[in-house]
Order: C-alpha cells, then structure tokens, then sequence
C-alpha cells in the first residue's frame, strides 16, 4: 500500500505492510463499485436510476444490459458482438474470470430452454436440509398449517436462539425464487428476538415443505405479452398482539410473476376497506418502480397496469375523492393510489375473493387452496421428472 498523504520517512521507496485483507473492510466494497461504475461509464453506460445496480448501453439490436453484484457480473444482450466487446474491456481493466453462459448466479440456478428460463435455488435448499438434519423428513403439503397464530411467549423459549436465526435468515434467501413460502417466512422472522418452541415448529414446518419440491423455482415463459397484471390483498387485523393487517401482492408481467411481497402494516387500520386502501398504496408504488425499471430495459408500457382487488370500497376510495369523511385520518402517501389512477398508469378492476391471486400472501391456505394459489404463480420443480430433469439426465 502506498504511504497516505503527509506521511514523511527519511528511507525512499517505503510502503505499509498490511496487518489484515482490504477485502473484509467496510470501505472496500464501496472502492471497488466506484471504481467498476467508472469503467462502465466510461464506455457510454448509463447508470439505472430506479436501480443502481443496472447499467444499460445502446438501443435495438445493439442494446446491452450489465447486472452487478460486489463482483459478480451479468451481462446479457440480443448480440453477442457486445457481450464479447464487454468482457475484453473489463478484462484488460480488472482481469475477469468468464464462467461462460449463465448457470448460477448468487446461489440461484438458471436453466434455459426453447420455451422459456426456469431459476430454482435447489442446491441451497438441500444445504438448508442437510444443515437442518430434515434431510429424511417427511414432506408436508403447505407450509405453514391454516389456523395457527404465532406471538410472543405463546410457549417455552427455545435454549439456542442463534440456530432459530440463522434458519429463518437463510429461509429469507430462499424466497428469493419460492413466493409460495413468502407469508410463512414473513411470519417467523417476526420472532428473531425471542423465538419459542412453537416458533421452531413451525420453522421445522416449513422445512419439511422445502422437502417435498426443493427444485422448485419460478419459470419465465418465451414470447409473453409486456402487459402488467397486479393483484393485491390484505388479511385485516390479523396480528393477535398489535391488530395490524397484511399487506400481500404479486406482479405479473404477462404470466410471469416478476415481484411479490407479504408485509406486516406499519399502521393500525380501522376497517377492512382502509387495510386494503393501504396494500394498494404499496402495490402502486412497486408497480411505479417497476415501470420506470422496465423503462431503462426499453420496454414501453402501452397499456396501464391492471391492478385487480376485491374490495369494491377500496377502489371507490382511490377513484372518488368525495369519501373525504372516511380517509381523512390516512397518510398524505397513500393517497399515490388516486394520483396514478388519474395518471393513467393504473387501472383498478375488481375482482372475487376466489380469484384473488395474492391471497396466499396474506394468510395460511387450508392444502385445495394452497395448490391453487402455487399453479397461479407459475412456478415449476426443474428436477421434476415431469419436466425433465435429473431422471431424464442419468439415462
């Protein structure tokens, strides 16, 4: 390292012998990102606003796209040419490795085909078992059991806490490319601090739903229309402790599922038709995020988004600002909903609680509903012998 400025020794040519790696500091991560945006930048790469991780480049059949995490680089485009061009660039600069065509990228296996690309975590799913000892375990239908509410000192504390956090923390990743244990992981990363026996429980449920599809992922068909279809719901006052609502949602982009969430509220609401007004604020602001995210990937949206809801009050609410009586009390913020309504970028439509596709994002599914709500969201088991894949291998 060279010596910093100000330092003065009376031997020349003097460097700091380094006690432990630059790799593991804090500032070293954020040297080396400004240091590789410079060197995209200064190949004419723009620099997504709505992502910063993004960088694009060119239009049409030149047009690049350049995803970066720390390190780890994904670049893709219609030509080749420009992904060859990218590589040379970065290799005289840092010296890169080139691991070829996409495989794995941060844990997640991708798989294209004719049809379409399928993205699974099996490999982290099955380190998840193994660590787990849930290896051998007997699969379960659903992950988590209709019916059960989980709070705080509902049974005895568990001995080791830091086994419990260290489950639910990579149970988290999982859903990374599992949407269907979404809710269930939402609820148990509520209990980190002070986790029980019921509380591992239902951990260990989960676990042994992993067990019965661990190929699971989410497939990404060929040739999809770009037009967004949003669903969104909410689970009113569910929290037995602080009476908050759920907020679920779940972004289409023709019928691929490109987005979703299941968060607790941060706010009590006072009615059922409030709690969803509130879920729709949160959906409307994904879907604007997205918009501007697909923007930068030069997809024009030509029709609004259709966001589909089944609470007929909560969509006269965001359509007629006259119910003044009943909002008054809500959030300046949540009021986005009437302004990107009049804007054009979103169209509510109403839809029935039995085709409401963000329902299992809100609340534990008896197993009929469950696997409806799973065929919806378009995922697929790419180790599935139906689908070709481990068994049609070791022919």
């Amino acid at each position: 390292m060279k010596l910093p400025q100000g330092f003065e020794s009376e031997k020349p040519n003097q460097v700091c012998k380094l006690r432990r790696s630059l790799y593991g500091l804090k500032q070293a991560s954020r040297q080396w990102n400004s240091k590789l945006c410079a060197a995209l930048l200064q190949m004419m790469f723009v620099q997504s606003k709505s992502d910063p991780s993004l960088f694009t480049k060119g239009e049409g059949a030149t047009f690049i796209a350049v995803l970066i995490y720390v390190d780890d680089i994904l670049p893709t485009s219609p030509d080749i040419s420009q992904i060859h061009s990218l590589k040379m660039y970065l290799d005289n600069a840092f010296k890169i490795k080139d691991l070829g065509e996409l495989g794995y990228f941060l844990g997640i296996e991708a798989r294209s085909s004719d049809t379409g690309l399928n993205l699974c975590q099996r490999k982290y799913a099955m380190d998840i078992l193994t660590e787990t000892g849930f290896l051998e375990c007997k699969p379960a239908s659903s992950p988590m059991v209709p019916g059960i509410h989980l709070c705080h000192g509902d049974s005895e504390p568990i001995a080791d806490i830091g086994s419990y956090r260290r489950l639910v923390g990579r149970l988290l990743y999982l859903t990374a490319t599992r949407p269907d244990i979404a809710y269930a992981i939402q609820q148990l990363s509520q209990f980190v601090d002070s986790p029980t026996v019921k509380h591992m429980q239902a951990a260990h449920h989960v676990l042994r739903y992993i067990k019965r599809a661990p190929g699971q992922g989410i497939f990404y068909p060929k040739g999809e229309a770009t037009q967004l279809n949003v669903f969104f719901d909410s689970d009113w006052a569910t929290c037995s402790e602080s009476r908050r609502s759920i907020t679920g949602f779940c972004v289409f982009l023709g019928s691929a599922l490109i987005s979703w969430k299941s968060k607790k509220q941060s706010t009590v609401s006072r009615s059922s038709s409030e709690a969803e007004y509130r879920a729709s604020a949160a959906t409307v602001s994904e879907v604007q995020w997205i918009t501007f995210l697909l923007s930068d990937l030069q997809m024009k949206m030509k029709k609004p988004a259709a966001v589909f809801c089944d609470n007929k009050s909560a969509i006269a609410i965001a359509e007629n600002s006259v119910f003044h009586e009943c909002t008054k009390h809500i959030e300046i913020d949540c009021h986005l909903v009437r302004e990107k309504v009049s804007q054009g970028l979103i169209k509510l439509l109403s839809v029935s609680s039995s085709n409401q596709t963000a329902d299992g994002f809100t609340k534990p599914l008896p197993i009929p509903q469950f696997q409806l709500f799973t065929s919806k969201l378009g995922t697929q088991d790419l180790y599935a012998p139906t689908y070709g894949g481990v068994l049609e291998e070791e022919k």
